[in-house]
């Protein structure tokens, strides 16, 4: 829990770079999933759920990535501020 709680500081606190926000979602993603197996250790049904959260996660971080690569192409840095809705 105190992983989950420590990302959404460290996301709310760190604005500036899109790569800290796409690491502080992938930091929330991974504790959830590592409380998800916790917690349904205890229940015997750990199998199907934890397989559907680690897929999500990959495809976020692959969609992050992908989203960062494209507006560093386009833009020429990572910095949040520099993007608008308007130039697009």
């Amino acid at each position: 829990m105190s992983g989950f709680v420590m990302s959404i500081t460290a996301l709310s606190v760190q604005r500036k770079h899109l790569l800290s926000a796409l690491l502080s979602l992938e930091a929330m993603t991974l504790s959830l999933f590592i409380m998800l197996i916790a917690v349904s250790s205890n229940f015997n049904f750990e199998g199907h759920m934890c397989l559907i959260l680690i897929t999500f996660g990959a495809c976020e971080a692959s969609l992050g990535l992908a989203i960062l690569v494209s507006l560093i192409r386009t833009h020429g840095n990572d910095y949040v501020s520099s993007f608008s809705s308007q130039k697009c």
